[in-house]
Order: C-alpha cells, then sequence, then structure tokens
C-alpha cells in the first residue's frame, strides 16, 4: 500500500438467521463500489461466534478516503441500503505484517 491508501473497517450487526439476506445486500454493495475509481479490495469476515455483536466485518482498501467518500456519496450507493446497524471508520495503516495468508488463498500462492 502507498502513503495515500486508507482502509475502511465496517462493523456490521447482523441477527443469527439472517445471513442470507444480509448477503445479498452486500453483494450488491460490493458489485457497485468494483467498479468505482480508488477502489482496490475487500475481504468480508464473517464471525465463528454465533452470540458476537458484530457477526460481519468488511475490510475495505481504498486509494485515498476522497475516494472513498465520492464512492459511497453517489446516488446509486445511496439506493443501495442496509437494513442492519453498522459501525464504519476509515484508518490509515501505521504497522503491518505481511506474513499472514488467508487459508482460503494458501492454495494459490
Amino acid at each position: 500500500m502507498n502513503e495515500q491508501a486508507v482502509v475502511l473497517i465496517n462493523a456490521f450487526e447482523v441477527p443469527s438467521g439472517a445471513d442470507e439476506s444480509f448477503l445479498v445486500g452486500w453483494e450488491r454493495a460490493h458489485d457497485f463500489l468494483l467498479s468505482q475509481p480508488g477502489y482496490r479490495s475487500s475481504q468480508l469476515h464473517k464471525s465463528m461466534e454465533l452470540g458476537a455483536d458484530f457477526r460481519y466485518v468488511n475490510v475495505a482498501v481504498w486509494d485515498s478516503e476522497d475516494a472513498f467518500r465520492a464512492a459511497t456519496s453517489r446516488p446509486e450507493f445511496r439506493d443501495i441500503s442496509t437494513e442492519y446497524p453498522l459501525h464504519s471508520s476509515v484508518y490509515e495503516v501505521v504497522s503491518a505484517d505481511q506474513r499472514w495468508v488467508p487459508r482460503a488463498h494458501r492454495g494459490q500462492l
């Protein structure tokens, strides 16, 4: 990541049993954001604990906070609403360990 890149972290409150509905909405939003300038990547994480307050957490990387704000302020994105409460913020990376490789990607190396 270069110095300007930022990380968006969204924590979603999704009740047990609502996974399918949540994932449909998340995919719609994700599909829109894929086409936006400045979007780099995202990973959606699911808690392994059914009683977790935040059962889903999205971690996305953008070229800059301005690029993220421009994409999410577009009317097309605002029309894709989530019925689940979310908590989000944009972060800058201050330290990173590059040794971790997710299980899903180990076979692709």
